[in-house]
């Protein structure tokens, strides 16, 4: 865990922050000193989150922004100069998923994942981005993606193309942006305890049990843990890695286990 007043005088954006590991990386960021726009879809979580953080003694906004639209993308990021003065950093956290097999998966089901991970991901990180440019004195992006986006994942092709591109999006603008000072990375978490990723990926308590059973370390990750280093890597003590990945997952991506079960052809 890093020391409060880490973020002194910063001001963090965090994408899906309404519930599970976004909310749990805008209550880090906020413990650390940063103020925090928490963005989403959905109204109330996002006021839940603003709540726990003013609660605990922070300063965050929640905006309503759906991520697919440039319009909205572009308000957000205004609306933290307007409130905060600044954006120091984005986390790129909003995200769908749900597992089926790829004969199966509709034209409209590979939009909508790809169009929020993919699409979303590079308008907010190109907002931001152009905000950091703008203001000077660096930043920094940080983007969540899943291992089989180099591995593969099968009940996954949407989320894995997706999160591939993310990836590649990051080492591009990682070697763009340096001049500037931005820097960008992406973090893999594992199966993680949340009520979103639990709902879609496990939802029966046996498809959680094969999951567990799949990490090397046995266990699902907690939000508190994926929260600890995100805020690390966007900090001034990560402020020469740049276009990096950093799987926290137990060990997970090297059994390859797929969220699928039975998905091989009989």
């Amino acid at each position: 865990m890093l020391v409060d007043g880490t973020y002194d005088g910063q001001v963090a954006i965090v994408t899906g922050g309404g519930s599970g590991m976004g909310r749990a990386m805008a209550q880090e960021f906020a413990r650390l000193g940063a103020a925090v726009v928490v963005a989403g879809r959905r109204p109330e979580p996002l006021a839940e989150t603003v709540a726990a953080i003013e609660g605990a003694g922070g300063r965050a906004v929640a905006q309503s922004t759906d991520i697919r639209d440039p319009d909205q993308v572009d308000a957000m990021v205004a609306a933290a100069v307007e409130r905060f003065g600044r954006v120091d950093v984005l986390v790129n956290n909003a995200a769908g998923n749900f597992v089926v097999k790829g004969e199966e998966l509709s034209p409209n089901g590979w939009r909508a994942v790809v169009s929020i991970v993919l699409d979303g991901g590079f308008l907010c990180t190109r907002a931001a981005g152009r905000q950091m440019i703008a203001q000077g004195g660096g930043g920094a992006v940080l983007s969540v993606i899943a291992s089989y986006a180099w591995t593969g994942g099968p009940g996954t092709v949407h989320s894995a193309a997706a999160k591939a591109g993310l990836l590649a999006m990051t080492r591009t603008l990682a070697v763009e942006w340096a001049p500037h000072g931005i820097r960008l990375n992406t973090i893999c978490p594992g199966p993680t305890d949340t009520e979103g990723a639990g709902q879609a990926l496990w939802p029966e308590p046996a498809d959680r049990a094969r999951v567990e059973r799949s990490v090397p370390l046995g266990r699902l990750a907690s939000v508190e843990e994926i929260a600890w280093w995100s805020t690390a890597l966007c900090s001034r003590f990560a402020g020469y890695v740049t276009g990096e990945n950093f799987t926290i997952d137990g060990g997970h991506w090297l059994e390859q286990e797929s969220y699928m079960p039975s998905w091989k052809p009989r």
